[in-house]
């Protein structure tokens, strides 16, 4: 019987050194600011929340939308929580601030560039202690406010996230937050179709999203855009001819089976072919694909507008792009 996957780590090596090798001008998202948006301040809260010497009051009327429906009793005892603050110094420990405003301006920068009618959000960043970990960036677009958990970023094998999955700490390092942070404002600009429960309607909305990561983080590392290791994005770029022919052969390109959306697509340790080598293979392989049939896209139709691109269906955007990886 023949093996279906096998690790090429010399062929992955090979690829990461041509990928590295490669003219910044081949790079079609290399494009040139010339208007940047100012310099991003970013705000910690908790830095005021957890100190006593800033008087409750003082701090509810500098963030009013802060507290929620907690009672001020609750709420001060989170901010004597000695436990809580540990949590958050450590966290914050570990962000470059300098470095972060760079990058989130360099980011809002390239948004605008793309949609000049985006305002770039105040930003805020805070420690839940452990609470909101798993969804560590939100946005609110209509407050112009984007909030960054700082204590899911301590870095993988951190003992504070003793119980949490492994897989999940592979991407909580502070390198993790630029990518998460432009992949939460992709998701603004790109429309779900939920009428759709085709796999290559979910592929290419997953592609779209890190086409919007190529394009907002064009200097920054692949493997970091899609929440990989360095170790699973080449697997993955050694493995693509392989992984698309079982999609094909086993029918499900365009299935409306939904298991594939867990098999393929949500967050896991490792992707479920059903084969010996679910152990080594790496983990959400879908969005992987349905990255590389959206750049597909681009190669075949370059002069295509983003905006014009994000607007196309699935199954357009897979025609046109003549998908077929060889080896």
């Amino acid at each position: 019987m023949m093996k279906f996957f096998r690790f090429l780590m010399i062929s992955a090596i090979i690829v990461s050194m041509m990928n590295s090798c490669k003219k910044e001008d081949e790079n079609p998202w290399n494009i040139e600011i010339k208007n940047p948006v100012s310099k991003v301040e970013v705000t910690d809260i908790s830095k005021e929340f957890y100190d006593l010497n800033v008087p409750l009051e003082e701090f509810k009327q500098k963030y009013p939308w802060f507290q929620g429906t907690v009672p001020d009793e609750d709420f001060a005892k989170r901010r004597a929580d000695a436990a809580e603050a540990k949590i958050y110094r450590e966290a914050i420990a570990k962000i470059d601030a300098a470095k972060l405003n760079k990058e989130l301006t360099d980011l809002f920068s390239h948004i605008k560039f793309y949609y000049p009618q985006f305002k770039e959000p105040k930003v805020f960043l805070y420690s839940s202690a452990l609470q909101g970990i798993m969804e560590p960036v939100f946005y609110q677009p209509e407050q112009q406010m984007l909030f960054i958990d700082v204590s899911g970023f301590m870095g993988e094998n951190n003992p504070t996230y003793s119980g949490l999955e492994n897989y999940f700490q592979k991407s909580m390092n502070p390198t993790n937050i630029l990518p998460k942070t432009s992949q939460t404002l992709a998701e603004f600009f790109v429309v779900k179709n939920y009428d759709h429960q085709k796999f290559i309607d979910q592929l290419v909305y997953e592609g779209k999203l890190m086409i919007l990561q190529d394009a907002f983080l064009p200097d920054f590392p692949d493997y970091l855009k899609i929440n990989y290791t360095q170790k699973q994005y080449e697997w993955a770029k050694a493995n693509e001819v392989n992984i698309w022919n079982y999609f094909v052969e086993n029918n499900l390109v365009f299935s409306d089976d939904t298991r594939l959306i867990d098999r393929f697509i949500k967050p896991g340790p490792f992707s479920k072919f059903y084969t010996e080598i679910d152990n080594e293979s790496s983990p959400q392989i879908g969005i992987f694909e349905g990255w590389q049939i959206c750049r597909k896209f681009f190669q075949e139709n370059p002069k295509t507008k983003l905006q014009d691109f994000l607007k196309m269906n699935a199954t357009e955007i897979f025609n046109q792009s003549n998908y077929k990886p060889k080896n």
